[in-house]
């Protein structure tokens, strides 16, 4: 009679992990990976010049009090392609972009920006390394870093043309 228990108890096992199991099915899905440089500096770097004719980037460039915005992005990757315009309206409306360009050839940068345009200032160029580092999952990502180098804000993935207007107003909201 003392081990009747035992006869339930695969069946407790089975309901409890079952109920995990259902539980993780009725949860909304997160893809992004959240950076944990949200409200810290920007790592040191000095990258070199990603192709000719565009100043080199480092972390110096962004602690002269005007907040900009930081785009990492490749010549290989196509959803870049796809947020070049928006990059191209947020330039129209002043915002400094600064960008990095991701395992990347400085031909292929170059061909990139006469075929899509060029909305940056500066382009360093780097590998993965950094990108991990910066806390960012992949490209395009974006960046709002205010004027004292802090990073406040990241924006996941492409930027497209509803995305815009929120940038500008966080990016003005640093002004």
């Amino acid at each position: 009679m003392k081990r009747s228990w035992l006869i339930w108890a695969p069946l407790i096992v089975f309901a409890f992990l079952g109920g995990i199991f259902l539980y993780g099915l009725t949860e909304p899905k997160d893809d992004y990976v959240r950076s944990h440089m949200i409200g810290k500096p920007l790592p040191v770097f000095n990258f070199p010049a990603a192709t000719d004719g565009i100043p080199a980037l480092a972390n110096t460039d962004f602690a002269d009090g005007k907040p900009r915005m930081l785009n990492l992005f490749g010549s290989w990757c196509t959803p870049c392609k796809a947020e070049a315009p928006m990059l191209e309206q947020l330039k129209k409306q002043g915002v400094e972009i600064h960008g990095i360009a991701i395992n990347d050839t400085p031909e292929n940068v170059a061909t990139f920006l006469t075929e899509f345009g060029n909305p940056f200032v500066r382009i360093g160029s780097t590998d993965m390394a950094f990108q991990l580092q910066l806390g960012s999952s992949g490209v395009p990502e974006t960046f709002i870093v205010d004027g004292k180098g802090r990073i406040v804000y990241q924006h996941i993935g492409d930027i497209r043309a509803d995305d815009v207007q929120p940038l500008l107003e966080k990016w003005r909201a640093l002004q």
